[in-house]
């Protein structure tokens, strides 16, 4: 479903621009004597080495094959910030001011007030469904290539307004290090995030080095559709998936189809 549109092409070109304004280090995982070296020296750095190690160890008692090496990652506040809001809210508050722009009786209709007012709390206690109803409000009818590209603009072009740095810069390199020596030693290493399937897609790849096909998260419906003698797929403005709190192992089951060996999250966000 890929072509060499203008769209693609930019979008192309805004990816090249991502992984240059991409601010945060990335560890390799190996070469050095220390494969966490941002982590402190006390017992949770010690029972994460201490665990590989057992898990890896051809011939001891706690050894587990590398097909079942399995790690599933949390996102919001454990990989990227969430405070004062996750990076894909500020995606969608953008949408919301260019689409206020055109049209500004949403000015006065939830949950539009709240985003072009910077309520964080009402994001906070309406969780992630409030995120997906904005998405869907903001971004249906549009294909995923279309989607993409947005999401790609956005990250290339914006900057976190709290810390001042591009919103790939906006994350933890404690984790960027342990996602590395994790899969350093076999392990495969998936998001599992509250937020959206498509923007997790494009984010996660550059960011933290985990493949598209490797994330779960919140899903609109999607429809297929051709035109002009191209198939595209559209995103439709209803929910698919909730994927938090309890739908978080359901996304786990629909998309990895076995229980991780190990899972990293967060209580703060309560997902």
């Amino acid at each position: 479903m890929m072509s060499t549109t203008p769209r693609v092409a930019r979008a192309s070109r805004l990816l090249l621009a991502l992984l240059l304004v991409a601010a945060a280090p990335r560890a390799n995982g190996q070469g050095g004597a220390d494969p966490l070296p941002s982590w402190n020296d006390g017992p949770a750095k010690q029972a994460i080495t201490s665990f590989v190690q057992r898990v890896t160890a051809p011939g001891g008692p706690d050894f587990v094959p590398v097909e079942d090496r399995i790690a599933a990652f949390d996102n919001d506040g454990t990989l990227w910030a969430e405070k004062p809001l996750p990076t894909e809210v500020y995606f969608v508050l953008a949408r919301v001011r260019e689409l206020a722009a055109r049209d500004p009786s949403l000015a006065g209709r939830q949950p539009f007030k709240a985003a072009l007012e910077g309520d964080a709390a009402y994001f906070h206690e309406a969780g992630p469904e409030a995120v997906l109803q904005l998405l869907a409000l903001t971004h249906a009818g549009m294909t995923q290539e279309e989607f993409a590209y947005d999401a790609l603009r956005f990250l290339a072009s914006e900057r976190h307004p709290a810390l001042h740095r591009p919103f790939t810069g906006a994350v933890y390199q404690p984790m960027l290090e342990l996602l590395a020596y994790l899969r350093a030693n076999g392990f495969q290493t998936w998001i599992s995030s509250g937020g959206t399937l498509d923007f997790i897609r494009v984010f996660a790849p550059v960011t933290y080095g985990v493949p598209p096909e490797r994330t779960i998260g919140s899903e609109l419906q999607r429809q297929s559709r051709r035109a002009a003698g191209r198939l595209s797929i559209v995103r439709l403005p209803r929910p698919e998936h909730l994927n938090d709190k309890d739908g978080k192992p359901v996304g786990i089951d629909r998309h990895i189809g076995r229980r991780p060996l190990l899972v990293a999250g967060n209580v703060l966000s309560g997902g």
